[in-house]
């Protein structure tokens, strides 16, 4: 890539003004609106944009003593610390420099992987012990002529170097010397080695950082001990080596400004590492934490530099007696020798390294795109080139590192946002690693895009996921937009399900005040009350479903969302206690058979599970539960004498059934899969042979499945293992009835293959052929409940969280939309999904029988539902439309937030219910049919008409009525009569 774009950004020194501007970054960012800010940004860079990958030489080049090199500060910590690490397992991180990646001997192994990887510069670091053993001249040829065939072969390839001078390396004779940079003599010998360097290799260089994160090498080196050379002089010994990198960092700029520049062309600046942190709580004094922790890590290298040659005022203010200070000519001549904002972020500072005692209480956080806007806020925009970002992932990990390209995904998503949205001018972005190499002190783990062998001979580059990730990105200048991930215009058919759905519905069967069969006198003289006329009462009628009043409210709501179906679960555990027909509650029955019956009065078809896993037992009746539940064949029976009792009473009201909704394959034994698969298919059964043919309505069993994304779509055992998750969660249930009637052959294989292993926990039932046979086929339609997508990676990470039995590893993409409960807001998975299933099991009726997201249970506007719930319905559309999938209906998750707070479309507040706008959003689409677009063909569709309901039990609501008025008008005779024979008396007594 040309260096001509480059240039032209760099050439303007950064402005000098006020610090500050930066207190204002916290509320910006929390008054971003979401979910759209959140959403990933497919764009491109800028053009000529930088990509690059770096590596450091203690991390990467060994030959520790090789070709003359002299000791420095690293080497002599890790001989020390080598006697005291333990042994690492095979294939593990580098436990030191000593050979590392062996970089100084493998110099065309390295640029050969630069070219694999198509970056336009190089960021490396020359070793001053290498080049000057004693820290002083003479130099080493060997070393000068390592770093000079470096750099030839760099430019041969087209690769910018940027290179940086000192990277913590410092040579061990000057820290015995001199104290290392405690001292002000570091300044001059700085200074005489930076010319070396300038001299030896400008004419190839135009990029150049001096120092290294100085803050890691003055307070944890001279202030804490925790990093080379282990001085542990307290703060004032940090903030004296902060001083003195300063001073020769300005030092190093003026030589090369005075005497190199005109010639090299070149611009030189230092590495600055920085955190981010955010407030407990959006207050000012919080704010000002976060702006002093700032100042105190970053603040304290980048004001000096970028404004006005000092510390910030709030060290200033809380350091007095420790922090040094500059004269006046120190302050103009440290002022503006940057000429670009180098920046580090990632693992090697951020929740590792940074002071706590700087974090004044407040929350660190990964966000890399406020930072930027921080800074370019806080020192009046300079230009910003990312030299140092990544995160880390296991030593153990090999070639599939998904958990480092997707933070990587973020890294670089964060820092497009900053470009296009925020207008922060970043110009370059650098990988850390180009390899995996010695990790410093944060132990057995690797940031490499390629993968080292540290055990074998050659230490082979080899191609990471990683790899492969970044490549692409090169390759397209960042994300270009994906067609498929476009919502289309479109409607679905006339005859499309729009359904809500709620697992548990309330029920209030306390009957209203009409049902008192009592008869009262009034007390119109004294108490003015009415009198209970004991021994007396008046003839009982039936009850009636105007008699429960919680019925009435739910139906009203309903019917305002305009939907067409209405899916509720049955409470077997309520209406069997006793788990048989000894004892069936007749009152919640009639409850059911009236909320049924309301609902046809409106239009809105139920959809009736029998039996929801969810609540006390698991919803079960007791007696079942206590004699193993699903794990007891005769838990079949028993579900099929309450199938058939619910079928009798209900189901002349009800024409969609579901036996079984979402069972829970997570904690599911094998056996009790097992018999729930024979007790669905008894229950199905019984409904075809028994009751179809009068009631007409169609059956089937409900489904909980996740899209399984390959954490790595280069990985053919991450796509094997993504595939053996779906099978197990989806195929466990949906084989058996769907497919062939038996387990999916992935689950058989995977349990031969361990019991072969002799590793006895993974036993499979088999069925008969007459169990087969019953099973095969259960279905008049597949209901489908989906949420979300996860990733599924095949390496051990995290072994806390790997899967020993499925060998498998869940993830999340980190640049995804997260909701308050941290479910993932995927909506392109949902048509995966659809698609995979018409693929394994044909052009079977879809039903997406409950889809939602949790929001913010406070909030006014559920925005996050919203793009939800029509980003999801829009993949369906696309399933529907693109890929012929047969997609019969969508139902939305959930009704009402009383039992599943933060779910509901309506919210229950002190016995009312408030819709949220989620609401009016779903009631939109639904009047539309979909997202109909100008050339979207209407379609008329002919109104419904309510069924009648006059041949149900019940009397009809006329006749309920007439006797309520009835009622009123012999209330009224009656106190007549009664004021009427007062005043009789009244006369008689007179």
């Amino acid at each position: 890539m040309t260096r001509a774009p480059l240039l032209l950004l760099l050439l303007c020194r950064p402005l000098l003004g006020e610090p500050g501007a930066g207190s204002g970054t916290w509320e910006r960012f929390a008054r971003l609106p979401s979910p759209q800010d959140q959403l990933f940004l497919y764009d491109a860079f800028p053009e000529g944009f930088l990509w690059g990958a770096g590596t450091a030489a203690y991390q990467v080049e060994g030959a520790w003593q090789q070709d003359g090199k002299g000791p420095s500060v690293w080497d002599t910590w890790a001989h020390r610390d080598a006697a005291h690490r333990p042994e690492g397992p095979p294939g593990a991180a580098a436990a030191g420099g000593d050979v590392a990646s062996d970089s100084y001997n493998r110099l065309q192994r390295d640029l050969d992987g630069l070219r694999r990887l198509g970056v336009s510069h190089y960021r490396f670091s020359l070793a001053w012990a290498r080049l000057l053993p004693n820290g002083t001249a003479p130099a080493n040829p060997a070393a000068l002529l390592y770093y000079g065939s470096l750099l030839e072969g760099l430019k041969a390839r087209g690769v910018e170097p940027l290179v940086t001078l000192y990277h913590w390396d410092l040579p061990q004779a000057l820290q015995d010397t001199h104290g290392g940079w405690e001292s002000p003599a570091l300044v001059e010998r700085f200074r005489d080695y930076a010319e070396l360097c300038f001299r030896s290799f400008g004419r190839h260089v135009r990029y150049w950082l001096t120092v290294d994160s100085p803050y890691l090498v003055a307070w944890h080196g001279y202030a804490t001990g925790r990093l080379p050379p282990g001085v542990r002089g307290g703060p004032e010994a940090g903030y004296r080596a902060a001083h003195n990198l300063l001073k020769a960092h300005a030092k190093v700029w003026h030589l090369y400004n005075n005497h190199f520049r005109a010639i090299q062309g070149g611009q030189v600046s230092i590495a600055l590492s920085s955190h981010w942190i955010e407030p407990q709580k959006m207050t000012r004094e919080d704010i000002k934490e976060c702006q002093k922790s700032l100042d105190f890590v970053l603040g304290w290298f980048a004001k000096p530099l970028f404004i006005d040659g000092d510390y910030p005022q709030s060290m200033r203010d809380n350091l007095s007696s420790v922090l040094p200070e500059f004269t006046e000519s120190e302050k103009k001549f440290v002022r503006g020798t940057a000429d670009f904002f180098a920046l580090s972020f990632g693992a090697t500072l951020s929740f590792h390294l940074v002071d706590f005692a700087m974090k004044f209480q407040q929350k660190e956080s990964l966000n890399l795109r406020p930072l930027l806007y921080w800074i370019s806020k806080e020192y009046n925009t300079p230009q910003i080139f990312i030299v140092e970002n990544s995160w880390f992932i296991s030593g153990r990990t090999k070639k599939d590192d998904s958990k480092y390209v997707y933070y990587l995904k973020r890294f670089i998503m964060e820092t497009l946002k900053a470009i296009r949205y925020d207008g922060v001018p970043v110009i370059g972005y650098t990988v850390w690693s180009l390899m995996d190499g010695f990790e410093w002190v944060r132990g057995n783990i690797r940031r490499g895009l390629f993968y080292i062998d540290f055990q074998s001979h050659d230490k082979e580059l080899v191609s990471k996921s990683s790899t492969h990730f970044y490549r692409e990105v090169i390759e397209k200048n960042g994300f270009l937009p994906l067609p498929e991930n476009q919502p289309i215009e479109g409607i679905f058919p006339c005859n499309f399900a729009w359904g809500i759905i709620e697992n548990n519905l309330h029920i209030d069967t306390t009957p209203s005040q009409f049902l008192d069969p009592s008869v009262y006198v009034w007390d119109v003289y004294q108490t003015n009350m009415l009198i209970k006329v004991e021994g007396v009462d008046a003839p009982k009628r039936k009850r009636h479903c105007a008699d429960l009043a919680a019925i009435r409210l739910q139906i009203s709501l309903l019917a305002k969302t305009h939907i067409t179906h209405f899916y509720f679960s049955l409470k077997w555990s309520l209406i069997l206690p006793s788990g048989n027909l000894s004892y069936v509650n007749h009152t919640l029955l009639f409850y059911y058979q009236c909320f049924v019956s309301e609902l046809l009065r409106v239009n809105i078809t139920p959809v009736v599970a029998l039996w929801n896993p969810m609540g006390e037992n698991q919803g079960l009746p007791v007696s079942l539960t206590k004699h193993g539940g699903w794990e007891n064949p005769l838990t079949v029976r028993a579900f099929e004498e309450y199938a058939r009792l619910c079928f009798r009473k209900l189901g002349q009201r009800v024409r969609f059934w579901i036996t079984i909704n979402e069972p829970y394959t997570k904690n599911l034994t094998f056996t009790a899969a097992h018999n729930l698969l024979k007790g669905h298919a008894k229950a199905w059964h019984l409904y075809d042979k028994e009751f179809r043919k009068t009631q007409k309505g169609k059956i089937s069993i409900a489904l909980q499945a996740d899209w399984a994304e390959p954490a790595c779509p280069f990985s053919e055992e991450d796509k094997m293992a993504a595939s053996r998750v779906l099978e197990f969660d989806f195929g466990w249930f949906a084989e058996p009835i769907f497919g062939k009637g038996d387990y999916p052959d992935v689950m058989r294989q995977w349990s031969y293959q361990r019991n072969s292993r002799h590793v006895w926990d993974f036993y499979l039932p088999y069925f008969s052929e007459e169990e087969k046979k019953l099973i095969r086929g259960s279905f008049d339609f597949l209901a489908l409940s989906h949420y979300t997508t996860v990733l599924v990676d095949s390496e051990n990470e995290d072994p806390e969280k790997y899967d020993q039995k499925l060998k498998v590893q869940m993830l999340n993409d980190i640049t995804w939309l997260e909701s308050p409960s941290g479910s993932r807001v995927v909506p392109w998975g949902l048509r995966k999904l659809l698609q995979w299933v018409k693929m394994k099991y044909g052009d079977v009726p879809i039903y997406i029988i409950a889809n939602g997201i949790d929001d913010k249970p406070d909030a006014t506007e559920d925005r996050l539902r919203i793009y939800y719930i029509q980003s999801y319905i829009n993949e369906a559309l696309k399933a529907y439309a693109l890929d012929n999938v047969n997609i019969q209906g969508y139902f939305a998750y959930c009704f009402i937030d009383r039992t599943d707070p933060k779910y509901g479309l309506y919210h229950y507040v002190v016995n009312r219910y408030e819709p949220r706008p989620s609401v009016k959003r779903y009631r939109e689409i639904i009047d539309k049919g979909g997202f109909p677009g100008p050339e979207t063909q209407e379609l008329f569709c002919p109104e419904e008409i309510a069924l009648d309901t006059d041949d149900i039990v019940f009397q009809p609501r006329r006749s309920f009525l007439a006797f309520i008025s009835f009622i009123c008008f012999a209330f009224i005779v009656t106190v007549f009569m009664i004021i009427n024979y007062s005043k009789k008396v009244d006369k008689r007594y007179k």
